[in-house]
């Protein structure tokens, strides 16, 4: 699919993985919507790159579909759904002061798996209407998932669980969506430069890229941004998930 011109949405816009994909989609010619939880970080990104911000608790239906009509609005149906909306609290089964809190795991698998899912129905329904492209193709959907759903560490249930999710529903949501002519794809980021990393120590950080084999470094937003740009453009991409992390296999603890 050719993104010059196409109408893009991509979640958790205000930051990190998901800026930079709204700004390297910006450059190759999208009219993309930032949506985030933080309006104003989503606004801030949207002005860098004369798109839309919006204020969007992906979790929550009526605020995934007033995203989808602000966007709609703005820039017409959307073609291209980028999911990088996602947190990633910590805490064991057990710990010091008893069982992880339910609340805490729910809290985790809401945003992050039923998220992701609140935003691939909507945008499914949304491009099954529109006209068909070439071979038929009317939408791109990408999702972010994380190495943890193979290699969860020991405080990360919640984390590993929803991620796991998300790469569970990759394939059956892209066989049902071929009939529209709609795929479907997951991005499993290792260890990135984001904003949870930036709060770490230089000599944390510098540890982290150091366990990476090659590049022995940590991975840059715009590297994910570049895989977003090839699975759009390589149509042959489809229900597959993609790990973009040096090789990096993570360790227990």
């Amino acid at each position: 699919m050719q993104i010059n011109g196409l109408a893009a949405l991509v979640t958790g816009g205000g930051s990190g993985l998901g800026a930079a994909t709204a700004e390297h989609l910006a450059s190759l010619g999208a009219r993309v919507a930032v949506a985030d939880i933080n309006q104003a970080a989503a606004q801030a990104t949207a002005g860098r790159i004369s798109g839309l911000g919006i204020g969007c608790d992906v979790a929550d239906a009526a605020s995934a579909e007033a995203a989808f009509a602000a966007a709609r609005a703005a820039h017409g149906p959307v073609r291209i759904l980028v999911n990088c909306a996602g947190v990633g609290t910590a805490g064991r089964i057990l710990g010091r002061d008893g069982p992880l809190k339910l609340e805490a795991f729910e809290r985790v698998v809401r945003i992050n798996l039923i998220g992701s899912f609140n935003m691939l129905r909507l945008a499914a329904a949304e491009m099954a209407e529109t006209d068909a492209l070439e071979e038929n193709e009317r939408g791109v959907i990408v999702n972010t998932a994380s190495v943890a759903a193979y290699e969860g560490q020991v405080g990360q249930p919640a984390y590993a669980a929803s991620k796991g999710g998300v790469v569970g529903m990759t394939l059956p949501a892209a066989r049902e969506l071929a009939r529209v002519g709609v795929r479907v794809m997951t991005i499993a980021p290792g260890l990135f430069h984001t904003p949870m990393v930036d709060a770490l120590p230089p000599e944390v950080q510098a540890s982290l890229g150091a366990s990476i084999p090659y590049p022995p470094r940590l991975g840059r937003p715009s590297e994910y941004a570049a895989l977003v740009e090839h699975i759009v453009r390589n149509r042959f991409l489809n229900g597959e998930v993609i790990r973009l992390d040096g090789a990096l296999r993570m360790q227990p603890r």
